[in-house]
């Protein structure tokens, strides 16, 4: 993990690829218990012999659910030291070129783009990359806007 002393510090890292998280296994659990939050219970997602049927041969993570894992991934990927918090501002632009097969294990990375001022902190936006195991392309790539409060 990456950790920076304070803002100045994580600003001045704009442009820099910003690391790795470590490998998570996308179980049908998981699956399951995020369609029951967001009630999108599309077959493709949770009905196991339907969906063993269908265009990929089983399961398939929600979208939504590889961009939520962000929020997983960011704190094993930097630390941002001397802030008073960290709010999610929103996202530019979110792609999901592959779907995530249940069983499959995804992995974050992370690009610090901009750093930009704002009233009482920083403004960032960074590129994010969900790579799926063993696949060439990408589960998603997303543009997350971030404020630190100092």
């Amino acid at each position: 993990m990456r950790e920076f002393e304070n803002l100045d510090a994580f600003a001045a890292a704009a442009g820099e690829h910003l690391g790795y998280s470590e490998w998570l296994k996308v179980t049908q659990d998981r699956v399951n218990q995020f369609a029951d939050a967001t009630d999108d219970h599309q077959w493709i997602h949770v009905d196991e012999p339907m969906a063993t049927a269908g265009p990929f041969g089983g399961t398939i993570a929600h979208g939504f659910l590889t961009l939520s894992l962000l929020s997983a991934f960011g704190p094993k990927i930097y630390k941002v030291n001397g802030i008073k918090m960290g709010i999610n501002y929103g996202l530019n632009k979110v792609r999901f070129p592959q779907p995530v097969k249940v069983g499959s294990k995804v992995r974050a990375g992370a690009e610090l783009v901009e750093v930009t001022d704002i009233p009482g902190g920083k403004q960032a936006v960074s590129k994010w990359t969900v790579e799926i195991d063993g696949e060439a392309k990408p589960a998603c790539v997303a543009e997350w806007v971030t404020r630190f409060l100092a």
